[in-house]
């Protein structure tokens, strides 16, 4: 790889912590745990999906100068009665950027817990607080070195889950039959459902398009030299992320099965029953710089969705304490944080479809992206994606 290029990647290594955060973490260990190999399939699919929808996302953001958000935005504002449709879609934009910060913060919280004793509501306000201060610091510095250091924080999260296979080796022969397309009972298709619900996620949508922008606008390379860069920097970030995700699962598949996992803190008590107190504390800290690096990236979305769907006067600062503070405010308030994370990925299933089916018709539109717009085929896939997310996310919301 070209030296140049290497220094063009970055956006795609921020979005792909949205995808080894603890909502990944709690649905990958359960259908290992439940149904061991089974759902291998499941999990690679999504993962390949992911990949096509967040280089969607970037090819709209090189490609238009705008970010996916914006572009709804101004959207919106062109049709009759736009007051009102701003008000609906910033409502749940913000709905989307609250929960999904909950859920990151939630994470860490249950991980510093389990560290260290500290108590949730505790680990909550440090957590929001090192996201806020963290991505402030970082920003400050310039988009390539926020780039850098989240790429660092991928590998370190990376490194922690993918340790724990060595301790408990998953069988070849069983992992390629789990790449067999199949479901054994109607649990096994809820989990399917989690683990893609888990892995699609609205703000990463949104997130990558501004990424693109920000980091290529002023870049002085071609459109079609950066498109062939997103595709690049998409592959390698995501499927570093896709690895993440099926270690998890063929760690619980060998090491945790038929144990009955219901909540996170329930995975690092049997982790350290069944196979030793060295894993469980690297399960742990891999929680936790999940939950961090996840919620410093779940902020930076969330402050630009507000941006874009409420006001651009709101100062940065307090567009980020908008999609935090609510998350930390649910832990002090001692609501269980299992029933948190599970009420968080309920709306953020609602929340899918607004970012994937105005994400696929802009960057289909001529009008749009011109010649750049999406081939057919593209098109046709990316909506079969549409399509299974949001069946599957619905599965989820009437089996809740």
């Amino acid at each position: 790889m070209q030296r140049r290029t290497i220094t063009l990647l970055g956006p795609a290594f921020v979005a792909a912590l949205a995808y080894v955060d603890p909502g990944n973490v709690a649905a990958n260990l359960s259908a290992g745990a439940q149904y061991g190999y089974l759902l291998v399939w499941a999990l690679v699919l999504a993962c390949l999906m992911a990949m096509l929808v967040q280089y969607l996302s970037a090819k709209l953001g090189v490609v238009t100068g705008q970010s996916l958000s914006a572009l709804i935005r101004d959207f919106l504002d062109s049709r009759r009665h736009r007051g009102v449709w701003r008000v609906l879609y910033a409502a749940q934009a913000v709905a989307v950027a609250i929960a999904t910060d909950l859920a990151e913060v939630v994470g860490g919280a249950i991980a510093l817990n389990l560290l260290f004793g500290l108590p949730l509501w505790l680990g909550a306000i440090i957590v929001g607080g090192v996201a806020i201060a963290s991505l402030h610091w970082m920003r400050a510095r310039g988009e390539h070195f926020f780039e850098i250091l989240m790429a660092a924080v991928l590998a370190v999260i990376a490194i922690g889950f993918l340790a724990t296979l060595f301790w408990l080796p998953p069988d070849p022969v069983d992992v390629l039959g789990g790449m067999l397309p199949r479901f054994t009972d109607a649990g096994s298709v809820q989990l399917a459902a989690a683990m893609l619900g888990a892995t699609v996620m609205p703000h990463a949508i949104y997130l990558h398009s501004e990424l693109a922008k920000l980091r290529h606008n002023d870049s002085g390379e071609t459109v079609e030299r950066l498109l062939k860069v997103q595709r690049i920097d998409v592959a390698v970030a995501l499927t570093i992320a896709a690895a993440v995700n099926v270690s998890m699962l063929l760690f619980a598949a060998a090491g945790l099965r038929g144990a009955s996992i219901d909540s996170i803190e329930g995975a690092y008590a049997q982790i350290d029953q069944l196979v030793g107190a060295l894993p469980a504390t690297v399960f742990a800290i891999g929680l936790l710089v999940s939950g961090l690096g996840s919620a410093i990236v779940g902020t930076d979305a969330g402050a630009g969705m507000v941006r874009d769907f409420v006001s651009p006067r709101i100062t940065p600062t307090v567009r980020r304490l908008i999609t935090l503070v609510p998350a930390v405010v649910v832990l002090v308030a001692g609501l269980h944080p299992t029933q948190a994370l599970v009420q968080s990925q309920l709306v953020l299933s609602f929340g899918i479809a607004f970012a994937l089916i105005p994400l696929v018709l802009l960057t289909s539109s001529r009008g749009v992206m011109g010649e750049h717009r999406s081939k057919r085929l593209v098109s046709g896939v990316a909506w079969v994606v549409v399509a299974s997310v949001i069946a599957l996310n619905v599965a989820v919301l009437a089996t809740a």
